[in-house]
């Protein structure tokens, strides 16, 4: 996702009430990851990377081992994953993460978000060669320099290390999520978040005031209880 939306949503996601917004978010990426890979952490890696996710978030244990329950449950909602692209003003290209128990309800919100809203829904894989599949890790920042972090990570399948301040950015190839997420932890680095995204090939800039102008359907698309995350190619 763009940089400048990352931010902007940051923003916004500190005025979210956790309890009817992220936590239901972060309950449903644990159980896909569990169905997925089984719900032991140290064997499943993108389990061990939402549980850290929702831990970062406050998130109680409850909840966690709720959403865990759920995932071993024969009685447990069936969860697929399924994203919705989409093209909108300025030359701006949407994709739609969603996690969901009823695909009709989805598919109906989804599309009639985008066409309320300014966006013209696209038939899946359109803008499969403007974005790249990445595993992306948030951690914070260590004492160590940057330099020597970046090497010894490379050898976990590194390819890029963005310093954020107070936060790493580590950014890996899409088959890499495993491979890098044991280096984070037998490297002792705090994580924050860790999952697959979309990153646009070629980010495109965009004035305050064409932002302002797409907020609503971003904000739309966010506030949806079945999207888990949504990307752009705003730089």
């Amino acid at each position: 996702m763009g940089r400048a939306f990352e931010y902007r949503r940051a923003s916004k996601e500190a005025r979210w009430d956790k309890m009817s917004k992220i936590f239901p978010k972060l309950a449903k990426a644990i159980e896909v990851a569990a169905r997925e890979g089984g719900v032991d952490p140290e064997m499943n890696a993108k389990l061990r990377s939402a549980i850290a996710t929702a831990k970062a978030q406050n998130m109680p244990k409850d909840n966690i081992d709720a959403a865990l329950k759920r995932a071993l449950g024969k009685d447990g909602n069936d969860i697929k994953t399924i994203h919705y692209e989409a093209k909108a003003a300025h030359g701006v290209q949407i994709i739609v993460e969603t996690a969901t128990d009823n695909t009709n309800r989805t598919a109906a919100n989804i599309k009639a978000i985008f066409n309320k809203n300014g966006a013209t829904p696209l038939t899946n894989g359109s803008l499969e060669f403007l974005f790249s599949r990445k595993c992306v890790f948030i951690c914070t920042k260590p004492e160590k320099a940057i330099d020597e972090l970046e090497l010894e990570l490379i050898d976990y399948g590194l390819e890029e290390l963005e310093d954020e301040g107070e936060n790493i950015r580590i950014i890996g190839a899409y088959d890499s999520f495993g491979e890098l997420s044991n280096g984070i932890d037998k490297l002792n680095l705090e994580l924050k978040s860790g999952k697959l995204e979309y990153l646009p090939n070629n980010p495109i800039s965009l004035n305050e005031e064409q932002i302002n102008e797409l907020e609503k359907l971003l904000d739309k698309l966010e506030d949806d209880d079945d999207v888990q995350a949504v990307y752009t190619n705003i730089e």
